[in-house]
């Protein structure tokens, strides 16, 4: 391996160090800032030195013995910094688009109230039972009491949460 090539894949070695640093330890030292964004994030920089260096190992690779030591490095370096410019851009939107991500909203009891489910575990009329309710998209299973007794398989209604963990329910079968 010659001495440009050697170069640039440590030019790369940096920035990936760069990034992984960035990643681990980040948010303890707030490095870059804390709303960092934009061309001069440490993502977007890192990315920026890791192409340039890995794009132009492989490029000094490529042409390595064709020409003298500077022209490769010149044309290496070069060619790694015109692929480091849409990975950079890469890194921004990326970055972007992770710490603007929607999330759902955290369940609350009010959440419950009106799902639909299944009885998993019988009810009794005086104790409680199992039923599998579908809210936000989650399947959950919770503790269930009933006026009436519900077989298992009964679909059911929730009109009140007892509980974090336990429901007020009623049948939906037609009768």
């Amino acid at each position: 391996m010659d001495s440009v090539t050697l170069t640039f894949l440590v030019i790369g070695g940096i920035g990936l160090a760069l990034l992984v640093i960035s990643l681990v330890v980040g948010d303890l030292l707030h490095l870059g800032g804390v709303d960092a964004d934009g061309p001069f994030s440490v993502p977007a920089i890192a990315a920026f030195f890791g192409a340039i260096g890995f794009v132009g190992a492989i490029s000094a690779a490529l042409i390595q013995g064709s020409l003298r030591t500077t022209p490769t490095a010149l044309l290496s370096g070069a060619i790694g910094l015109v692929a480091a410019v849409p990975v950079s851009w890469g890194a921004i939107r990326l970055t972007r688009a992770l710490m603007n991500m929607a999330t759902d909203p955290t369940l609350t009891d009010a959440a419950f109230v009106g799902a639909l489910g299944t009885v998993v575990t019988p009810i009794t009329g005086t104790g409680y039972g199992e039923v599998r309710i579908r809210v936000q998209g989650n399947e959950l299973k919770y503790a269930a009491r009933s006026a009436t007794p519900l077989v298992v398989g009964t679909p059911i209604y929730v009109v009140e949460a007892l509980s974090p963990t336990s429901v007020e329910v009623v049948s939906t079968a037609e009768r």
